[in-house]
């Protein structure tokens, strides 16, 4: 009997989790103003050209400034939605945002705790493989600090990249990567050599 194709799992994607402040758009202390936002140079080309090797576009990012009262859940919903037009416009379309709004010392009840979501710890990866359907074993992670790489890692992805956004890093900052570069073009440029534009 044939198999009834409808019902057969569909493969789990892999995934490029991004952070977003210092690798797509400027990094400007806490930034939740459409005003503030700018995108980096190479942020557009290096989307277009992850998405184009196969993998899921998924932004992964801290968000203390809610916990800390800096902002609210509406201010970061509007930003993210004028990141996703922005994008969009150049023919960049994101499968997933994800943030974590919590800190331990934050001033907002509400938010101020310990959680699984804020990197380093990878819950937001965890969360958006649940919801999208993603392959962590075949994902790979672009951010700019060593907080952004091992969520990756403890989140057993394929490869971690770090870009250079100008935070200090520590001494032991690629041992804690797969590979260190100038932003996320050239990570992508890295991602899709091992892997071949086409998905393969």
């Amino acid at each position: 009997m044939a198999a009834d194709v409808a019902s057969l799992p569909r493969p789990r994607r892999p995934a490029a989790f991004i952070d977003r402040d210092g690798v797509i758009n400027a990094e400007l202390g806490y930034v939740w103003r459409t005003e503030d936002f700018h995108l980096l140079p190479g942020a557009v080309d290096g989307l277009r050209r992850l998405a184009g090797c196969g993998y899921a576009l998924v932004v992964v990012t801290n968000q203390a400034g809610i916990a800390k009262g800096l902002y609210d859940e509406a201010a970061y919903q509007r930003l993210t939605a004028h990141m996703r037009g922005l994008l969009a416009a150049q023919g960049v379309v994101l499968d997933g945002v994800y943030h974590c709004p919590h800190h331990p010392q934050g001033t907002v009840a509400a938010y101020a705790r310990e959680c699984d979501c804020r990197k380093p710890a990878p819950g937001l990866l965890r969360q958006a493989a649940r919801e999208l359907g993603l392959d962590l074993a075949r994902s790979v992670l672009v951010g700019d600090k060593t907080s952004d790489t091992q969520a990756g890692r403890a989140a057993g992805l394929r490869r971690t990249v770090l870009v250079e956004s100008g935070h200090a890093l520590p001494a032991d900052a690629l041992a804690q990567a797969d590979h260190r570069c100038a932003d996320l073009a050239a990570a992508a440029r890295w991602l899709c050599a091992g892997r071949g534009e086409n998905g393969a």
